[in-house]
């Protein structure tokens, strides 16, 4: 028998930046995301390794689901540089338009999606070697880019996934390649 990794990627709870459509800072979860996150607490996550990324969103859902959660740098969010905490509507709208069909560019100076689908890449990698299953607390567009690699999918479909809050998305690594399982 093939020996097999699951992961558990949990998307972070609701927060203010989210429901005013602004991008992501570091801010806390709203009272809804508070809610959210208590709601999802089980024991599905005993036994497996805990994994967040290091914005005090994450964090924080992690800590309403009972989880003792290692912040990994690789499971930051996308960086999106001078628009962080910006209404999508203060954005220059050719800037944005390039930043949604081209994931090859960071009109705001930060990351694009090319590079954080990389990032994420060497991340789903380095689990490849350990059977324990693991749960990552982590945000949108990190999970975005772990199912599209985790299907050999373009990166142009990145914006073609939503990825609701406090969401959960199960992947499995077996035989050389991870599978979404839904």
């Amino acid at each position: 028998m093939t020996d097999v990794v699951r992961l558990t990627l949990v998307s972070h709870a609701m927060t203010d930046a989210m429901a005013a459509t602004r991008f992501p800072d570091d801010e806390p979860l709203n009272a809804l995301g508070r809610r959210q996150a208590q709601a999802g607490a089980v024991e599905l996550f005993r036994g497996a390794s805990h994994l967040t990324g290091p914005e005090q969103r994450a964090r924080q859902t992690a800590g309403l689901l009972g989880l003792a959660a290692a912040a990994d740098p690789l499971l930051a969010d996308l960086d999106c540089g001078r628009w962080r905490g910006k209404r999508l509507q203060d954005v220059p709208p050719g800037d944005l338009t390039v930043w949604l069909t081209d994931p090859a560019r960071a009109p705001h100076g930060g990351e694009s999606i090319l590079d954080l689908m990389q990032r994420v890449g060497g991340w789903l990698a380095s689990l490849t070697d350990n059977t324990s299953p693991a749960v990552a607390v982590t945000h949108p567009a990190v999970i975005r880019a772990a199912i599209l690699r985790s299907l050999d999918a373009p990166p142009k479909s990145f914006w073609r996934l939503d990825i609701a809050p406090a969401s959960r998305i199960v992947l499995h690594f077996r035989s050389g390649r991870w599978t979404l399982s839904l």
